[in-house]
């Protein structure tokens, strides 16, 4: 598989051949890298982000290796996302968390930057992100019907 990534500063993309077996998370999942480990069942497994953004950052993956969210099987991503209510659930019952983001990057274009399927818990508190990484484009409202229209 050939995976690009931009650097840091957006501009050059870098052409990275990726093997299944050299993946990280395919190794966190068999147990050859240590995690701090949240959760976790015979399909999904949830541990501490090492660059987290907040306190808690989680992240939760398939034990099976899938890409993202274009070659999971629905019942496989399910089983990711029960994982990933779990850990909220786990969190708001232990720490008493409300706010949170669930993000799942699929791509390049999208910043996914490790090629299997993930998701990030983001615990949040009022004002943690002064300046959202979200841009928002109320100009496509406008679009809505003609976008609509394209994938009914």
């Amino acid at each position: 598989m050939t995976w690009y990534v931009k650097n840091a500063c957006g501009k050059t993309e870098l052409v990275i051949r990726f093997r299944m077996s050299d993946c990280i998370f395919c190794k966190i999942a068999r147990g050859e890298i240590p995690a701090h480990k949240v959760y976790e069942d015979e399909h999904a497994l949830a541990f501490f982000d090492i660059t987290p953004t907040a306190a808690y950052h989680t992240l939760v993956i398939s034990k099976k290796h899938y890409t993202n969210m274009l070659d999971i099987p629905a019942d496989e991503a399910a089983h990711i996302m029960r994982a990933a209510k779990r850990v909220v659930d786990l969190y708001k019952n232990k720490l008493g968390m409300t706010d949170v983001n669930i993000i799942n990057n699929t791509g390049t274009a999208a910043n996914q930057e490790v090629p299997h399927i993930h998701f990030h818990i983001i615990p949040r508190t009022a004002g943690d992100w002064k300046d959202s990484p979200w841009q928002r484009h109320p100009e496509l409202r406008e679009k809505f019907d003609e976008m609509l229209a394209r994938v009914k």
